[in-house]
């Protein structure tokens, strides 16, 4: 019955049920078919799914997102980034991912970084001959990086599932997300040279130290965000759930001053906030019962002996599970693959000794890269539809940037201190 229960809960994703109905069907479903088991189990297990003070730190960091993008940020970090590295060839587009990486470190949301960074800056490449297809996949996959760069709500999510400390995934987390950025600006300088691509060989002037200050006096404000994130975290100041709560201030504080935020938009971005916070929680809930029937149904044990079938390394499991998370990532909802796999994959990282901040990483690099790839690429939506591009032409292109992240994640996979080494320096 266990694999029937999952094959119908990944069916029902493919046919269009919403993921909470789905996965919600298959909890209620499995627990009533299962004999030893009684109904009440199906809403205690949501609550307790939900029961986690690590999760506190979801909430926050969605309303921070949602107060940072309010305020602004997003303009001057373009602004920024355009002095910084507009002077190349393709220097918008390098721009474009630069100001995601920044833009990473204050929202914690893929969705939120490709949908702010995109509404500003595919009018402009348009208008300066990029084609509509090329600058929607740049930057739905550089949109990625919000999700990995710290902090980010995947990996709270992952974390409170794994029992892994979310700070340490959050630090395990930056030099992978910058390692993504580099590798797209490098395939963007590889289509610089082809000859289809004549408006990325324009260059627009040199770089202009004048300028740079001129920018920096403007956007520092906004640079800071990452810094007392982080930093605040490295020092031990606080926890990654309070610094969500203080990121949530820092930003208010922020719109409030450069008079981007009011008492009149104020409501809006709570409930905005508070509706999205409801959907990924509904999400988590359901997803925790799902998780525990799987696990009392042997669910974990069947993934690990199925993997050990075909090695014993540990590198080439992760191989194994990268793959198959992707590519059930391309069919249905990468965030569903991400809570179902979530205790398996813990599993396997005990019996392998694989480092859990390395594993995380590329549990949520998976999910990212899942959210980019067709036919269900969320991401790939948004910026589409921003840029007014057909599917099919977003899809010409997007693939040469998802090589570039796969090439990233293998990099974590083979060299496991790319994701671990920075958390257990500062003790996680």
């Amino acid at each position: 019955m266990i694999w029937l229960l999952f094959v119908s809960m990944l069916g029902a994703m493919m046919l269009g049920v919403p993921i909470l109905l789905a996965i919600a069907m298959v909890g209620y479903v499995g627990i009533t078919a299962t004999p030893d088991l009684v109904l009440p189990l199906f809403a205690q297990k949501m609550f307790a799914q939900l029961n986690s003070f690590t999760l506190l730190a979801l909430p926050y960091f969605i309303l921070a997102g949602a107060l940072f993008s309010a305020s602004g940020m997003s303009e001057q970090l373009v602004k920024f980034s355009r002095v910084l590295v507009g002077h190349f060839r393709a220097g918008l587009a390098h721009a474009s991912v630069v100001s995601s990486m920044v833009f990473a470190g204050v929202s914690g949301s893929s969705t939120a970084d490709a949908s702010a960074i995109a509404a500003i800056v595919v009018p402009t490449m348009k208008n300066e001959g990029y084609k509509a297809g090329f600058a929607a996949s740049l930057i739905a996959t550089a949109g990625t990086i919000g999700a990995i760069i710290p902090p980010s709500m995947i990996m709270v999510v992952y974390g409170s599932i794994a029992q892994v400390s979310i700070g340490g995934l959050f630090l395990g987390g930056i030099l992978p997300g910058l390692l993504v950025g580099l590798s797209i600006m490098l395939t963007i300088k590889i289509f610089s040279y082809l000859p289809n691509y004549p408006e990325l060989r324009v260059v627009h002037g040199k770089f202009n130290w004048p300028a740079l200050a001129s920018s920096l006096r403007e956007v520092w404000p906004a640079l800071m965000g990452p810094f007392i994130i982080v930093g605040g975290i490295l020092s031990g100041m606080f926890t990654a759930t309070e610094a969500g709560a203080v990121a949530c201030l820092y930003a208010l504080v922020l719109g409030v001053l450069t008079r981007k935020i009011n008492w009149r938009n104020l409501p809006g971005i709570f409930i905005e906030s508070a509706v999205m916070t409801t959907m990924v929680s509904g999400v988590i809930a359901v997803a925790g019962v799902a998780g525990w029937l799987l696990g009392y149904l042997e669910f974990n044990e069947g993934v690990l002996k199925f993997t050990t079938s075909f090695s014993k390394d540990p590198t080439t499991i992760l191989l194994i599970l990268a793959a198959v998370m992707v590519v059930l990532g391309t069919f249905v909802d990468s965030l569903a693959v991400l809570l179902v796999l979530a205790p398996a994959a813990i599993e396997i990282s005990k019996v392998y000794g694989i480092d859990p901040f390395q594993m995380g990483l590329v549990m949520v690099m998976c999910n990212q890269i899942g959210s980019v790839t067709p036919p269900t690429a969320p991401l790939l939506f948004i910026t589409s539809s921003i840029a007014k591009a057909s599917y099919s032409e977003v899809n010409r292109h997007v693939w040469w940037f998802i090589l570039a992240e796969v090439s990233v994640m293998l990099t974590v996979i083979y060299f496991p201190g790319v994701a671990s080494w920075i958390p257990h320096y500062y003790g996680f």
